[in-house]
């Protein structure tokens, strides 16, 4: 059997905010909280599982999309009024050409988290 990732813990400072605000951007459906998780099912075989915590430290979390999907949350994110943008050091630019991959963006939550998000195309 391969290795392959279950879940993960994502630092938050309100764990259900940040799940709800993950999910909406993604396309996800947050199904509430469960113990003092968040979770939101990524896939069939990856969650992200949202624990408040003091002073919670960012974790970089990357994500390969189709450009269907990249477009989908490209414009969930322009709904939403969320900053975007093509580096990790500008992560609001508003750009959208990315250094490893035709079409990619990196957007933050408020524990410092940053998503990188990729497209083929």
């Amino acid at each position: 059997m391969p290795i392959t990732l279950n879940h993960t813990i994502v630092p938050a400072v309100d764990n259900e905010t940040a799940a709800r605000f993950f999910a909406s951007v993604m396309g996800l459906e947050y199904r509430g909280a469960h113990r003092h998780f968040a979770p939101v099912q990524v896939n069939d075989s990856l969650t992200l599982d949202f624990m408040s915590v003091e002073n919670p430290v960012g974790h970089h979390l990357a994500f390969d999309v189709d450009p269907s999907s990249f477009d989908a949350i490209l414009a969930r994110l322009h709904a939403a009024g969320a900053p975007y943008g093509n580096d990790p050091s500008e992560p609001d630019n508003g750009r959208i050409d990315h250094p490893l991959c035709p079409r990619g963006l990196y957007f933050t939550d408020d524990a410092g988290n940053l998503y990188e998000v990729m497209s083929p195309r």
